[in-house]
């Protein structure tokens, strides 16, 4: 029975929550469906993550979805909740505090802390500074989907909840827990619900968590994974964080000689195409183009496309001079698609263009792997959205977090049918230019072979 039930509003946020869980010694599960039962896979977990997949949705709706993860995770039995937040404020924060705040009960406060410092987010005066830019000066602004023009985080929470939002400010936290808790009582007075609090650093996200456990408030706490984290280990609910050794291939049954790493690159942002194109001038990597455009109709021109790819694959891994990297990209050759158009030519919803390019990615995925399973060590997506997809491709019903690469590069195990099978996932705008290759060095070492 699990002791903490988290919903995030994707599965890549999902993912970071459950790779520090797992690193502080919880058997951490994340589900990438909200409609998902969570069955075995949930009760045997010590924290389980529900993916809402609702972060471009409008206000309405992503109250609902963080409704329905919320009572399947009180169904579950959960102990203490969570709302995961993603680290640039983006998505309908208020709203589906709201939901979780409704399905918990009238005495339960969400204590917001939106601080990431190992990622370089941290929070000043109740505004959010990215690397040393304040949020709304940065790229994520100019979102297609999301953009996030107010960085005030109280006033931003304010426009989206129905509930009173209060500020506790740096002094009071760098003064200690108590006056932490102090602050907070009295914010809390003020007839405030959902309380948002400064911090820059590690130590002062612990004095955050040691202040809401004296207090023993019914707490539902929003933030990007270090605040919860260290509120269970103030409820001595978790260990210490660290790094988690590597399985060795005995154990997976993993990593014959002549394997491949498997790359779904499905985002295209500026930051994977830098990443990705010096993972292509590492040795023995074959880079396959697919044509978005074909992937983007629903019908014949994309199983023509993703036949083709597929076979070129297969016809590879199949070869004595087998590549150790396959790159499955969709957004590295030729001019970039604009996808707001393609909805609007093909008459797509807002959205659903880019959907088919991902569910074309997992399908090309599960084919290679229906035929070459034995030649593939592992698998690495770029996106949530195309992690969600090559995971139902696959029929997987949940991922077993295992660790980061670093920070917001996520390394878990698939379930299901390919259980065991390393599989990390990476948001489009994280990591340095090498990151790709670290990555899929990583996933070699993971399946039992130095790279």
């Amino acid at each position: 029975m699990p002791f903490l039930g988290v919903a995030a509003d994707d599965l890549t946020g999902a993912t970071t929550a459950g790779v520090l869980l797992a690193r502080s010694g919880a058997r951490a599960t994340v589900f990438y469906d909200g409609q998902s039962q969570l069955g075995e896979e949930g009760e045997r977990a010590d924290a389980v993550l529900i993916s809402t997949s609702s972060r471009s949705l409008r206000r309405e709706q992503a109250y609902f979805q963080a409704a329905q993860a919320t009572r399947a995770l009180r169904e579950a039995r959960a102990q203490y909740f969570s709302k995961r937040i993603d680290t640039t404020l983006r998505g309908q924060i208020g709203a589906e505090l709201d939901a979780m705040l409704d399905m918990l009960g009238d005495s339960t406060v969400a204590i917001v802390v939106p601080a990431m410092p190992q990622s370089r987010r941290i929070l000043v005066g109740g505004y959010s500074v990215i690397d040393g830019v304040v949020l709304s000066q940065t790229p994520v602004a100019q979102d297609v989907l999301t953009p996030v023009r107010e960085a005030y985080v109280p006033d931003l929470l304010q426009e989206q909840s129905k509930r009173k939002v209060g500020l506790v400010p740096l002094k009071s936290v760098l003064t200690g827990p108590e006056e932490t808790a102090e602050a907070l009582r009295s914010q809390r007075a003020r007839g405030c619900e959902i309380l948002v609090v400064d911090a820059v650093t590690l130590e002062d996200i612990g004095t955050v968590a040691r202040a809401c456990a004296d207090l023993q408030w019914r707490i539902l706490s929003a933030d990007p994974g270090p605040f919860t984290v260290q509120l269970m280990r103030c409820r001595s609910l978790l260990g210490e964080e660290r790094s988690v050794p590597i399985r060795p291939a005995a154990i997976l049954g993993q990593a014959a000689p002549g394997q491949a790493v498997l790359v779904a690159a499905g985002s295209a942002t500026p930051v994977t195409r830098e990443q990705m194109e010096v993972l292509t001038k590492r040795k023995r990597t074959l880079q396959i183009s697919i044509d978005p455009a074909r992937l983007a109709f629903d019908g014949r021109e994309a199983r023509e496309e993703g036949l083709a790819a597929a076979a070129k694959a297969m016809a590879a891994l199949k070869g004595a001079d087998a590549p150790e990297v396959v790159l499955l990209e969709t957004a590295l050759h030729g001019t970039r698609l604009q996808l707001d158009q393609v909805d609007q030519e093909h008459g797509y919803p807002k959205g659903r263009s880019a959907e088919l390019i991902n569910k074309g990615l997992g399908w090309i995925v599960a084919r290679i792997l229906d035929e070459r399973a034995d030649r593939v060590a592992g698998l690495y997506c770029t996106g949530g959205d195309t992690e969600v997809q090559v995971c139902r491709a696959l029929g997987s019903p949940c991922l077993e977090m295992v660790d980061y690469v670093f920070p917001q590069a996520d390394l878990a195990r698939l379930r299901g049918r390919y259980a065991g099978m390393p599989i990390v996932g990476k948001g489009g705008l994280t990591g340095s230019s090498e990151a790709a290759c670290v990555i899929v060095d990583r996933i070699f070492k993971e399946a039992g072979r130095m790279s």
